[in-house]
Formats: structure tokens, sequence, C-alpha cells
């Protein structure tokens, strides 16, 4: 065909307008940002320049040029001769400065690609198009979100490279980065069919043509410059290795990384498989392409059956799908169990969530019992693997492991996320937290803000939407640890401190109250919450809690506004009614054991910024029972001891909090499970020890939590346990037998071997927490949650005792534990026992234990 100049079409007005947009230059850059000198033709017009330089791009120059002399390594740059720590932290600003640098040139390629786009649309509408929209579109499909990605990156990332300092953090942009990855799978999805249309417009259509051969004489072929986006993730997935190689594991960048370079290789892995060219027709009812903007793993409450969904949420339409059983070798894909579009969903008011079917919870105890199976399968593989065991015996645990796990995610959660299609069908999903029903009900309302169409889709539009949810999806397994690999962190086991001091930002004044989230057996559970601080906009709380940790990884924080208006309260149990401020979560360091002090830290959400400090203590240096230095007091100092002085059969500290409980707390939810404030607890603990005559005042006044919390604390720090170090292997041998009477006959009969003071202590005890038990259906708290909460506390042995016992932080939570709760339940459930009865009573009578 005849080009279209020769035609005597005149030459569009535009192109002249782009050659004088550019500056001519002598010399540029190759797309790994070497220096490559380069002649130009004689006679060629003035062409196009791009300067790839990091400090010298007209568009980025006041990015590369903050500093005065650009963030480009030189090979002595910051180089320490101190410890290996040292150089390595020096080595993560050598690597990400030239990373900053590559990044720099990328975002002037991604610039290049783009620099037509504009001229291109504006000649679409007028009498002569140079190409028509849908070739616009086609050719430069998401280059703008692309840069728009890697821009804000940049921006962020290159502010803390040029004011470098060794405790600097970035793992948080690294694994923001990686998470828009969607993008990069729609682009690459598009990349074949948005080649071909380049070179069918270049061969047919003079211009584009003409604009293609300037950019490629400056090595900016749009069919060369296209391929870039490809190219940039696998260079990134590089630095990351790199990166991960410098950064201390004890750094808070490296579990960010290590997430960033997991998400990333999954994504490589994937975009190697064969593209399914029908992926491409996947579009919005107004012609625009459909992107996956969230998908993860939910439980749908489906015929009264608990179900895993992947679900899927696009830029116009919820998909609720699960992935199909396929014969080894195959593909696998998703089979789609329901959609919503945007423009049909709304969320079901309280008062209209009333009239849906009420929740089955799970009993605790029953959650309890599979976390401690799970505990004990993982210390079996544990030692298969220190004794090189068979593989088969591992794989094998390893199954049983995943099994339990999946049921354990499958009932715990129990927070209801109600969906309803305004055509009339309701979907109800279950959630472990407020945090993750806010982040997806933010998600859709963001979207529905946009001016969205309802919509049919057909079975083969379906079939299509569906069929590239296996290839877009970011979440790629399962949330439970049997799908970590051997290298991951298993997490912190232990006690976490947390202190939160205050929050700020608040436009208006309300009443505040904070509440804190920790991640467990692949899930998140609330642990604790601050007191309502009312009518404020800067709230003081400084409250510190104490939260148990079971390999968890990270630590959420919310901020909620306080509902007072019993109008807006809702009858589910589980339905949180009051407003959600803000939210934020961070990454809990698995070297922190390593650490006595402790650590302030911010969390920002939506404007507000939260401050706190946490410590933590591993589960090994938690469990220790320390003697008290002086015998003045009660808090470590021997049971015996303290009723001699006190002249009492039981200790006082014991009777008034039990008395306090009874009182007032009885039908607290969650007394003795949920943790008081720690400083509330520290100060109980003092005028206990000082034998304050304003104990009793102070008790009054006291939260009830609190008091829970002392109690406890008491038991936990006695120097050896209420039910002694000497019959301690007893009580486990004696709980293991399997004939009742056996059982029976030897656990009254090491009852009867306690010292007077620990029997009718723990007597007083077991009767006081039957009858909190008793209120069940009020505090929540089963006999099972009892035992689970103190059977620990009044068996552990001390120090010496448990040597040789445990090995791993992990294993401490479930052999041993497992029993030991296991003892405290035993009693618990046994017809009430009297110590006048067990002493005289001869029927228990055994010559041996």
């Amino acid at each position: 065909m005849e080009p279209l100049s020769h035609r005597g079409l005149p030459r569009l007005s535009w192109i002249d307008t782009l050659y004088s947009n550019f500056n001519y230059g002598a010399e540029d850059y190759d797309a790994e940002g070497n220096e490559e000198p380069k002649a130009l033709p004689e006679g060629s017009e003035t062409m196009p320049y791009i300067d790839e330089s990091p400090t010298m791009s007209p568009q980025l120059s006041a990015r590369g040029q903050e500093s005065g002399d650009g963030v480009s390594p030189t090979p002595t740059d910051g180089l320490s001769t101190g410890v290996d720590a040292g150089k390595g932290l020096e080595m993560r600003k050598l690597v990400l400065s030239g990373f900053l640098a590559s990044e720099e040139i990328y975002i002037n390629q991604l610039e290049a690609l783009l620099l037509p786009m504009k001229p291109l649309k504006a000649t679409a509408t007028t009498s002569q198009p140079v190409l028509t929209l849908q070739q616009i579109e086609t050719i430069f499909y998401k280059i703008q979100d692309i840069y728009e990605i890697h821009k804000e990156f940049y921006d962020n990332l290159c502010p803390k490279v040029q004011q470098w300092d060794s405790n600097i953090t970035m793992g948080h942009l690294f694994q923001k980065l990686a998470s828009q990855l969607g993008v990069y799978k729609a682009f690459v999805d598009n990349y074949k069919i948005a080649l071909e249309t380049a070179e069918k417009c270049s061969q047919s259509n003079y211009q584009f043509q003409k604009i293609s051969e300037i950019l490629a004489l400056r090595g900016w072929a749009p069919t060369a410059l296209l391929y870039k986006p490809i190219d940039r993730v696998t260079r990134s997935t590089l630095v990351l290795h790199d990166l991960l190689k410098h950064t201390p594991s004890d750094h808070p960048d490296y579990p960010l990384l290590q997430d960033a370079l997991r998400i990333s290789q999954n994504f490589l892995s994937s975009i190697n498989e064969d593209i399914d060219p029908r992926r491409t027709a996947v579009t919005t009812p107004k012609g625009e392409t459909r992107q996956l903007i969230k998908d993860g793993f939910l439980v749908e409450l489906s015929e009264g059956s608990r179900k895993l969904r992947h679900v899927f949420l696009f830029t116009d339409v919820l998909l609720c799908a699960k992935l199909k059983k396929t014969a080894v070798g195959k593909h696998q894909q998703y089979d789609c169990k329901w959609y919503v579009p945007l423009a049909d969903l709304v969320f079901p008011s309280p008062e209209e969530s009333e009239h849906c079917p009420q929740v089955h919870v799970i009993p605790d105890h029953e959650l309890e019992d599979m976390k401690m199976k799970i505990s004990a399968i993982k210390s079996e593989v544990q030692k298969e693997k220190a004794n090189k065991g068979q593989s088969r015996a591992i794989e094998r645990l390893k199954k049983k492991m995943f099994e339990n796990e999946f049921w354990l995610l499958l009932n715990s959660p129990a927070i209801p996320f109600r969906i309803h299609n305004r055509n009339g069908k309701s979907y109800l999903f279950l959630l472990s937290s407020d945090y993750e029903r806010s982040e997806w009900r933010e998600a859709i309302q963001k979207l529905q803000k946009k001016d969205l169409q309802a919509f049919v889709l057909s079975s083969v539009e379906l079939q299509v939407l569906t069929g590239s949810c296996f290839k877009l999806r970011t979440v790629h397994n399962i949330p439970v640890t049997s799908n970590k690999d051997d290298d991951e962190s298993p997490g912190l086991y232990g006690f976490l401190h947390v202190i939160v001091h205050s929050a700020k930002g608040f436009k208006q004044s309300a009443n505040l109250y904070c509440t804190l989230e920790v991640d467990s057996f692949g899930y998140f559970v609330s642990k604790a919450k601050t007191r309502v601080f009312r009518d404020t906009t800067e709230p003081q709380w400084n409250e510190e809690f104490e939260i148990e940790l079971e390999g968890s990884q990270s630590l959420r924080i919310l901020c909620y506004e306080k509902c007072y208006d019993k109008t807006k309260l809702n009858k589910d149990n589980n339905e949180i009614v009051d407003k959600i401020m803000g939210k934020g979560q961070i990454q809990l360091d698995p070297q922190a054991v390593q650490t006595k002090n402790w650590h302030m830290d911010v969390i920002e959400m939506n404007g507000i910024k939260v401050e706190f400090s946490m410590k933590f203590t591993s589960r090994d240096m938690s469990l220790k029972r320390t003697p008290s230095k002086k015998q003045t007091g009660v808090f470590g100092v021997k049971i015996s001891v303290v009723t001699k002085r006190e002249r009492s059969k039981v200790p006082y500290i014991v009777r008034q909090c039990i008395e306090e409980v009874e009182k007032r707390g009885i039908e607290e939810v969650g007394i003795y499970r949920i943790s008081g404030v720690a400083t509330d607890i520290q100060a109980l603990k003092a005028v206990f020890d000082a034998n304050n005559k304003d104990i009793l005042v102070m008790l009054s006044d006291m939260d009830i939590n609190a008091i829970a919390g002392t109690l406890k604390l008491y038991f936990r720090e006695l120097p050896e346990p209420l039910l002694t170090d000497r019959l301690y292997p007893a009580f486990m041998e004696g709980i293991a037998l399997s004939d009742p009477a056996a059982k029976e006959n030897c656990m009254m009969h090491l009852l009867r071997s306690l010292p007077d003071p620990n029997l009718i202590t723990f007597l007083f005890l077991l009767e006081h927490l039957k009858r909190v038990a008793e209120k069940e259906p009020i505090n929540k708290m089963s006999l099972h949650n009892l035992a689970t909460v103190f059977g620990p506390t009044l068996l552990r042995p001390s120090e010496g005792e448990s040597k040789g016992h445990l090995t791993l932080a992990s294993d401490i939570w479930s052999h041993d534990v497992m029993a030991q709760v296991q003892v405290l339940l035993y009693y618990l459930q046994h017809p009430p026992i009297s110590f006048t009865e067990l002493k005289r009573n001869t029927l228990y009578f055994s010559t041996d234990v």
C-alpha cells in the first residue's frame, strides 16, 4: 500500500509538535542504564530525545536531583569497615541506590511510550484519525496505570535513600508494589495483541509509522518499549533477592521483603504458563477493561453449612468461586458459585440483618482442642525431621495437620459479613476479624462511588471472567501454616506487651477506643480492648496489655467510635455496630526476643495516628517461675509461707479477688480470658504486696478484668506451681490413664498428697471456676475455656523441673500444655470434692502413684 503522504495527504501538525517537544542530545543510555554514544545519521531530522540518565531526565530531573548529586551509587559510597551487619545495611543502600536509578530510567521509558498517546487520542475524534480509539486502547493498555504505580513507588522510595539511615524501613513499599502486580497481569495478557496491533498500524498508517521510526532511532521503538514492563518485574525480583541477602533477619523489613518476593515469584511463574487469548475479552458493559481489585479466601455460610470460597472483587462485579477438582497435570480452574454486579450490591442495615438466619458459633473448647491437636502434630513433624525420619511419615503428618488446620479455618470465623443483591438474593460470609470485614466493605464502597451500570453476564462472558480468575488472583494459598515453606518464620510464641498511648488526627470529638488483633493458626483474633475515652479528639489511653501469641506474625490496631444509641444495636452477638475510624497493621519482628526494651511506634490510619509501645517475651522466658527475693509480700512467695503469716487457710489475695469477681464480674463476657490493663494489674500487685489498708477501696474501683488478671498473675508467679513440682510427673501420668476407675483413684490420691494450703486453695478456686462456668450462656466461659486459661498456670513446673521437657516454643503449647489443661478439666468436671471427705475417705487409697 502506498504511504498516505504519497497520496498528497497533509502531514499532521501533532507530529511537528511531537518533534519540537524534545531536545537533541549527543549521547544516550541502553536499557540497562549504561552510557552508550550514538552517532546520528547525516541529514536526519531533529529527533525526539529522551535522556535516560538518572539525574538529567527532562521529566524527572526534580526527582533525581533533589539531593544535589542524584542517587547513583559509586563503588565506595557508604561502605563501612565495621561489623558484617553494618556492611549488610550499607549494601542495602547501594542496592537500593542502583535500583532507584534504574527505576527512573524505567519511568522515562513508560513516559516515552505514553508520549504519543495524548495526541493520538486527540486526532481519534477528528475527521482524519491516525488510529481508532479501540486501537489506541489496545496498544497502550494499562501503561498509564503501571506508570502511576511506579511513579508513586519512586516518589516514596527516593527520599528514604537520599536521607539514608540504618533504621530506615522501606519493605512496605516493595510489598505494596508487589501487591499491585494484578495490573501487570492484565498488561501481560494483552501484550500479544498489543504488539500485533502496533505492527499492523505501523505497516498501514504513515503517521504512526513515522512516530515509530522517530522513537526507534533513539532506541525507543514502541514494540520494544512494550516489553519493558515484563522485563521490569524480573529485574525487581532480582533486586528483592539482593535486598534480602543484605537485610538482617531481625530487621523490620525482612518479612515484608520476603512477602514481596513470594508474590513476585508467583507472578513470574504464572506468566510463563500458556496465556488464554480469550481473557483479553474480559471487559465491562461500558467497554472498559475489567480489573481485579482484591481477592481472598472467605468462609461462606451456604444452605446451613460452611464453605471455603475464593472471592474476587473486580472493577464492577463481586464474584464468588470455588476451585474445581482437576486431574493431575491439568490446569486448575475456578467454578463460579454466584456473582453480584456492584451496581446491585447493598449492605443490609442492622435492622434488616435481624431477619437473617443466626450464625451457629462453634464452641470455644472445640476450637481450643483443635489448636492443641495441630500443635502436637507440629511437634511430631519437628521430631521426625530432627531424627531424619522417613519422608512418608512426615508427609502423612503434614496431611493430617492440613486437614485439622482447614477445619479450624472453616469453623473459627464468627463475624458476619452480609451482602445483598437488589434483585432479592442475600449472601453471608463469616470472618474472624472486623479489620478484614472493614477492608472488603471499604474496597466495595470505593468502587461504588463510580458511575456503575447494572448488567447480566451471558454464559460465555461468565466463563471468560471466571477463567481469568486463576491467573489474575493475588492470593494463591489457603492461609494455613502447612502451606508455609520450611524456611519461613514460624511466628512468635510468647507474650506481647503493648501500651496503647494516645491518638490524634480526629476532626471532631467522639467516644473513642481501640482493639488489638493478632494472627493465630492462619486467622486473626481480637485480644484486647482499651477503655472508651469520651468526647475527645485526642484520647490519652496509656493502657498496657499482655497478649499471648501463638505463632503470630502481625499486630493490628483498630480505632472505633463507640455507639451508645440502643436503636442501632444488632441482636446478632457477633455484629459490631461501632464505627471504625481507622485501622492499621504492623509486622512483628521475629528477633524481638533479643531485646528487653520497649519499642515505640506509630500506626497511621486514614489521617489518624495511634501511638503505642511494645516489647516481646518469648514463651520459654515467660514460663519461668522466679521466687521473690523478699518474703514480706505475697507474689513469688510460697503459698505455705503466706497462709502461715496470714493465719489463713486460703491466701487473702485469692479470697478477695474471687469475691470481687463473683460480686460484679461473673457475667462479664470473656472473664479470665480478656486481658486486663497491665498497669492496673501492677498497681494491684503492689498494694497486695504492701498489704495496703486501701486494698478494698482499690478493688471496688478497679476494672474487673484487671482483678481477674491479678489473680492469674499471683498463681503464675508462685515459686512452684499450686499442684507442686514433686507431683507434676504423676499428674501427667494419671491423666493419661485409660481405665476410669484407675484414673479416679490416682487423681484423688494426688490431691490428697498435696500440702494442706495448696489443696484447700485449689478446691476453693475450683468451686469458684465452676460457678463462673454456670454463667457460660452470658459470659461465654465454659469449663474447657477456664481449664485452658488456668491449667498451665496451676501446673506448669518451675524452671528446674521443666528442663529436658521442652525444646521448641511451639512444643510448650502442645504436649505438656494439652495435658495440663486436661488435668484441671478433669477436676472441674468432677462432682464436688470436699477437703474433709477427701482426707477421710480411704476408697481412693493407693500405695503407689
